[in-house]
């Protein structure tokens, strides 16, 4: 396969992160506190539109392997798609929590089926040694993302919200359809033979299931940071829309740079060592706004967990990579998927209700602080195995 086959793979992959987590997911978090101000939603129904997000990813994560199997990969990513970019522009319309739950549903969803078929998609399709950058490119969605909704939520907020929604729409419009007649229209199917031979493979149970374990504890671990951050720097910080949205910059900033920070870190350590480096440093960087509200430490904060975000989901598919065969990466990356959207599921909604008893943020980073030193201690243990 050549290299511009290759590349285009992995901008079509990127193009599925970039919409289906990027955009779907994290451009809503920014919004939050405007969509309260506006009136729109009240400080409680923004935050659960959030979590219904996440119920959604985690049905997509259970759903997206057996109507995989069923319809083939190109019609899954070219409906996934469709109903990504289509909830953008049903969230311009203010029609009340209802009919905003269904589109932040739909796009959980359509979200998570992009990932979990998408990426594998791009990546099972290239030579071993072109894996690497392609994983790159793929996971770089991820934090252009965050980026681009950080950057032109502040900007478009004075002309509305609609405004900003409409914005990610004609992108995703434009974004889906490339990549739709660029790549997945004519998308080869792996072959059969090879795909039955590695499903029949045995796979290193107790490593994968600790390295699964450590990214859905990941998930609980980040909800705080990539739900409530920028709401809780605007409004309980008293700092407003403004600063949040900057934080939030600097945290799509460094979820620029995750990708490519875990491939340095891999080549020298290893996924799995490096996994656990990088969950470790993460839990410090969750609890710093409890030892600090200073603009420095919330900057250090937005800007180490905004990188390691997409670095432990860089991290995590190439420890399992290591440790399952190509023909098998759907399956287990959609094991790993349903395991980290369950978590995140639960703290999404569990956080949700401790913030409404305590009417403060602030007990939800040691929450998050906990689980991600327990994922640390998950990924350790994984790594001092020697399978893969």
């Amino acid at each position: 396969m050549g290299t511009k086959t290759a590349g285009r793979l992995g901008l079509a992959g990127g193009i599925c992160t970039l919409l289906g987590v990027g955009l779907a997911r994290f451009a809503y978090t920014p919004l939050i506190p405007a969509l309260v101000d506006a009136g729109w939603f009240s400080t409680r129904a923004a935050d659960y539109l959030g979590a219904v997000n996440l119920l959604g990813y985690l049905a997509g994560a259970v759903l997206a392997h057996r109507v995989t199997e069923r319809f083939g990969v190109r019609a899954v990513l070219a409906a996934s798609l469709a109903v990504t970019v289509a909830s953008f522009y049903g969230c311009a319309l203010d029609w009340g929590a209802i009919w905003y739950g269904v589109w932040r549903l739909a796009c959980g969803v359509s979200g998570a089926m992009l990932v979990v078929v998408g990426v594998p998609a791009a990546l099972s399709r290239v030579q071993p040694g072109e894996r690497a950058g392609t994983g790159a490119r793929v996971f770089l969605g991820i934090g252009l993302g965050i980026a681009v909704s950080g950057t032109l939520v502040p900007w478009l907020i004075d002309v509305g919200i609609a405004a900003a929604w409409l914005a990610f729409a004609l992108a995703g419009t434009a974004l889906a359809l490339w990549s739709w007649w660029a790549v997945w229209r004519d998308l080869a199917p792996l072959d059969r033979h090879a795909a039955h031979t590695g499903q029949a493979a045995p796979l290193p149970g107790l490593t994968l299931s600790l390295v699964i374990a450590a990214y859905a504890l990941d998930a609980a671990g980040f909800v705080p940071h990539t739900l409530f951050w920028v709401d809780y720097i605007a409004h309980e910080l008293g700092r407003g829309i403004a600063a949040g949205g900057r934080y939030w910059i600097v945290f799509g900033a460094g979820a620029i740079c995750g990708p490519f920070v875990a491939g340095a870190l891999a080549r020298r350590l290893g996924f799995r060592t490096a996994l656990a480096v990088i969950l470790g440093v993460k839990t410090a960087a969750v609890a710093l706004p409890l030892a600090s509200s200073a603009p420095v430490a919330l900057g250090v904060s937005s800007f180490v967990v905004g990188m390691l975000v997409p670095a432990s989901v860089t991290l995590t598919s190439g420890s399992l990579a290591e440790l399952a065969p190509p023909q098998r990466q759907q399956q287990v990356w959609g094991w790993a998927t349903l395991a980290f959207a369950v978590l995140q599921a639960v703290a999404a909604y569990g956080m949700s209700s401790v913030y409404d008893d305590w009417g403060s943020y602030r007990p939800l980073f040691a929450l998050a602080a906990a689980a991600l030193a327990a994922g640390t201690i998950s990924a350790a243990l994984a790594a001092a195995r020697h399978d893969g």
